[in-house]
């Protein structure tokens, strides 16, 4: 709920006069030019108005702008480094952004609890890199990690390439310290093994700044492996890749690393990066195992065995860091490859089981022909997560409009093939209307429940993740079957 326009335009210098007192005129953005940068996250076809942005410094700064946020039922949007592909940081017009850019601090490395406390506007990479000295690493490791925020992380509960051994954000959490619209702190989790109570902490990563602003998180970090390999195998079958991704976890075997990419877009990041790719194979996937040196070699010998039973072409085994770093980098650069040879591109982000990866390919496929779109697929095989990536052009009418419309077929495939609309990008508001599909009405009007325990005025980053049962039946998605109307008791328009 956001304050009504004219009522908005009296209160105006009274909040901007509040802010000042609060965190400085110098930490606050309100001039129109300087907005714009604001408008938009990663997903560049939707954008949002701000009304101003606040950069706090600490956590006391940010309960004081959440306190007067509350008081004149003003709207607020927390944004890390807005690399987000859902929308979720877009703000809604006339909200206030919260920026955490200001609070990057690594408060303390403890390489004997294996803990990194940090504020939320840290960089994802470096934590990596302030623990190596330790030789630990963080695991999560998105392909936006130089950039992305550790507070942006929490709220997707994003993921990486090395997810399927390591875990999720989820996983790799131990502590948040977060506070609420009405400016009150609390902690969720511990740096204990067990906590006493809800798990609150499950309950607010990947809750993409709806229920409180996070502060603080203690991230749980891993000895670095001794030594890591990379096999890089190709296929002249899309499905046959997939049954082998299948197979590799069918056998016992968790890599550190499973990844898949069709051949056109190993044709897009072989011209940008020269990693040594095969341009004949319909897919390649990249199998890494690390461990100790003899772990490993157990593994690839294993991991090898299996890719040719599936029908591997060719397995190439990074010999040395240096080649297995250039074989990784083909898949790191996926979607700046991508972005060379279209003006736009449109990245979905779905979680189907392994074995339907295939059928998955091949029903993109259909829909290439049907929207005459390209479409690049990389994908998180071990866990099934799809990334295709729509190549269309926003200066041509209505291409855009046609690419959503293809993105959320490929959403709508994943629900009927017993997955999920979303593993690790977030919903935003970018599938809000998938939403409908994917959860019935008394599982959204659970939602709202725990939205309001938090969040009675629907203040933070509101009209996102969840729509109402009103929109549902706005937005066209009324199934009528056999004469019988759903949800009959719903309001039309």
């Amino acid at each position: 709920m956001s304050v009504n326009p004219l009522i908005y335009k009296m209160l105006q210098k009274n909040i901007i006069a509040e802010l000042q007192n609060q965190v400085g005129i110098e930490n606050l953005i309100f001039e129109a030019e300087a907005l714009r940068t604001y408008q938009q996250d990663g997903l560049s076809g939707y954008s949002g108005e701000p009304s101003g942005v606040a950069l706090p410094g600490n956590e006391d700064e940010v309960i004081a702008i959440l306190k007067i946020c509350n008081k004149f039922n003003l709207a607020v949007v927390t944004r890390g480094s807005g690399t987000g592909l859902s929308g979720g940081a877009i703000p809604k017009k006339g909200a206030l952004v919260l920026s955490t850019s200001r609070l990057n601090k690594i408060i303390s490395i403890d390489p004997k609890k294996r803990i990194a406390k940090v504020q939320p506007g840290v960089r994802n990479l470096s934590v990596s890199d302030a623990a190596n000295p330790h030789g630990l690493f963080y695991a999560p490791d998105p392909s936006s990690q130089i950039a992305c925020s550790i507070g942006g992380n929490v709220a997707e509960n994003s993921g990486g390439v090395h997810c399927l051994k390591y875990g999720l954000t989820l996983h790799n959490v131990m502590r948040i310290r977060a506070v609420t619209i009405e400016g009150e702190i609390f902690e969720a989790g511990s740096e204990a093994f067990d906590t006493p109570g809800y798990d609150l902490m499950a309950l607010l990563i990947g809750s993409e700044g709806m229920l409180a602003v996070v502060t603080e998180i203690s991230l749980r970090l891993i000895p670095k492996p001794i030594f890591a390999q990379v096999i890089l195998a190709s296929f002249d079958d899309i499905k046959k890749a997939s049954q082998a991704v299948a197979g590799i976890i069918a056998s016992g075997i968790t890599p550190a690393g499973l990844e898949m990419m069709d051949q056109p877009m190993v044709a897009a990041v072989e011209d940008f990066v020269h990693a040594g790719y095969d341009l004949d194979a319909k897919a390649i996937l990249l199998c890494e195992s690390d461990g100790t040196p003899e772990e490993v070699e157990e593994e690839v010998i294993n991991l090898k065995e299996i890719l040719f039973n599936y029908g591997a072409t060719e397995l190439r085994v990074s010999e040395n860091e240096k080649e297995r770093d250039v074989f990784w980098s083909g898949r790191k650069n996926a979607f700046p490859a991508s972005g060379r040879i279209s003006p736009d591109y449109y990245c979905i982000d779905g979680t189907i089981p392994r074995r339907r990866l295939g059928d998955m390919l091949l029903f993109i496929n259909e829909l290439e022909k049907k929207y005459k779109l390209r479409c690049l697929n990389v994908f998180h095989a071990g866990d099934g997560n799809l990334h295709p990536l729509i190549l269309f052009d926003s200066s041509k009418p209505n291409q855009f409009d046609e690419t959503e419309k293809f993105g959320e077929e490929i959403l709508l495939k994943c629900i009927e093939f017993g997955g999920t609309i979303t593993g690790e990008h977030g919903v935003g508001l970018e599938k809000l209307g998938a939403m409908c599909k994917q959860f019935s009405n008394i599982e959204r009007e659970t939602f709202f429940l725990i939205k309001e325990a938090f969040d009675s005025k629907y203040l933070l980053n509101p009209g996102k993740v969840v729509p109402s049962l009103t929109r549902c039946a706005e937005k066209g998605r009324m199934h009528i079957h056999k004469g019988n109307l759903s949800f009959p008791h719903l309001p039309r328009f």
